[in-house]
């Protein structure tokens, strides 16, 4: 049964075709059926709406009931970013395992594999691959999401993803343009600045995205960064000049432009949402994104309501309204409605043939003894950002008990004891972690070591007193390999848990 919905004028429906909205809940509710019926044409989903793939399934059946084109779109970049295995860790590595193999023709066996999980489960927009290069190491946001820093191998990657990942009929949406790797600030938390020229920015930053149009890329998310040497007053998902001059005629892409979240603070906190999607959608966007945060038909009505009212008083283009619903209808009628015929075999192992390949081990003075007996996993736990969540569990103490039951395993963050000072936490965390361990062999775990002062503290002490430990690092390797044994995963998927934990074994 379909809900029923008033008719609506072709400046409304267009409207509510541009927004990608969330919801909250694990069915449809009935706000978001009516919406459908109204004109919505896409969806978000999230990792909350996600209990297993039947679920998935059944929950986009439903709404293609309503609207048999609807875009179901999804944030599912495999490794660190993950919402179809949220509560378990990815089967895939994210983009740095990849790109430390540097096999094309395993980068696009994944995303192949990726999008034939999410077709089946009736998926078919996917908010990645990232193709932002790693400019800077400190990058509080990307980091593991990238392929790495060299422009030619991201580049090439992202182009695989992007083939990958559409030859199973599910959409890819390159991110986030024109390049956050450079930044050190959190885009969900504030507005980030990038001061580069415009001719690196164009030779270093600009190299994926080339490579993703080339490869036929279906959609493109602008970044929430202020880029002065290209537009000295809006960041990009507001910039004509960024959006509709260097996406649109330099690099000549034709396809869907989507928003990041509109809800983030780089936006939210500086235009608001009504007042950003609007310039959003002048500046050239066609889709505009909201759910990460707000996920509510008052958001929808509101975010609605703005362009409409923007273009009855003339300062929003109605044909560019118009043209923006018609991209969003172009790429609903390319996506296929079942998995694309001739989409990939299933290829189960791929996910953990790439994060064995992807690891780095390397081994101190004291040679390498694999474990034996039951270790302690101590893990030293930053802040998750939001991007990543701290929903998805992570880390070796479980893929090492599923192999040596007993292991013990311990967790601790920068706040231990109640201290505020790097040196401190990092200490109170190793004494915990040692007196914790007591005999047993330990296994200290970190995640970007090199941007955590108090974690290289925690690992100077604990070192110190038990130089048999082992040290696996599970985010960027930026830091120098110390420890008895040094693993480098590239990523803290599951499957990057899966392969370190092999590795510690000698297997």
């Amino acid at each position: 049964m379909t809900t029923t919905a008033p008719r609506m004028d072709t400046l409304t429906r267009d409207a509510l075709t541009v927004l990608q909205p969330g919801f909250t809940g694990t069915t449809a509710p009935d706000w978001l059926l009516r919406r459908l019926g109204e004109g919505l044409a896409s969806v978000g989903l999230f990792g909350r709406n996600i209990t297993s793939p039947e679920q998935l399934a059944a929950l986009t059946a439903r709404l293609r009931r309503e609207r048999e084109d609807v875009l179901v779109a999804i944030d599912e970049e495999g490794g660190d970013v993950t919402r179809l295995e949220v509560r378990s860790g990815s089967s895939f590595p994210g983009n740095h395992a990849l790109g430390a193999v540097d096999d094309v023709g395993l980068t696009r066996r994944v995303a192949a594999e990726l999008g034939r999980r999410l077709a089946e489960c009736g998926v078919n927009l996917n908010w990645a691959p990232s193709a932002d290069i790693n400019s800077n190491a400190a990058n509080p946001v990307i980091g593991v999401r990238s392929f790495g820093s060299d422009p030619g191998l991201v580049a090439r990657h992202t182009a695989a993803y992007v083939e990958g990942l559409q030859s199973a009929g599910v959409a890819a949406c390159t991110k986030h343009f024109p390049g956050h790797g450079d930044t050190a600030v959190d885009s969900h938390h504030a507005l980030p600045r990038i001061d580069i020229g415009a001719d690196v920015l164009r030779e270093r930053e600009l190299a994926p995205f080339r490579a993703a149009v080339a490869a036929g890329t279906r959609a493109v998310m602008s970044a929430h960064i202020l880029v002065p040497a290209l537009d000295p007053e809006f960041p990009a998902t507001l910039s004509q000049r960024i959006l509709g001059g260097l996406l649109r005629r330099e690099l000549g892409y034709d396809g869907l432009i989507v928003t990041d979240g509109m809800e983030m603070r780089a936006i939210a906190g500086t235009y608001g949402i009504e007042r950003g999607s609007v310039l959003a959608v002048a500046a050239g966007a066609d889709a505009i994104c909201v759910g990460g945060g707000l996920a509510d038909d008052e958001t929808v009505r509101r975010l609605r309501d703005a362009l409409v009212d923007a273009v009855r008083s003339g300062e929003l283009p109605e044909e560019r309204l118009a043209e923006a619903a018609r991209r969003v209808r172009e790429l609903a009628a390319w996506v296929p409605r079942v998995p694309a015929a001739g989409a990939p075999a299933p290829a189960p192992e791929v996910g953990l043939d790439a994060a064995r390949r992807a690891l780095r081990l390397t081994v101190g003075e004291r040679g390498f003894t694999p474990l034996s007996g039951e270790p302690y996993v101590a893990s030293f736990t930053p802040v998750a950002n939001i991007a990543v969540g701290d929903e998805t569990p992570w880390g070796v103490a479980a893929e090492l008990e599923r192999r040596l039951p007993g292991t013990v395993a311990g967790s601790f963050d920068g706040t231990a004891a109640g201290e505020t000072s790097g040196a401190a936490a990092g200490r109170v965390a190793a004494e915990a972690a040692l007196a914790g361990a007591g005999t047993r062999r330990i296994v200290a775990v970190v995640r970007d070591e090199h941007r955590h002062p108090w974690m290289a503290r925690a690992l100077d002490v604990l070192l110190a007193a038990r130089p048999d430990t082992v040290v696996v690092e599970m985010g960027l390797p930026q830091a120098a390999p110390r420890g008895a044994v040094h693993v480098a995963t590239h990523g803290a998927a599951r499957v990057c848990g899966a392969a370190a934990a092999e590795a510690l074994l000698g297997t």
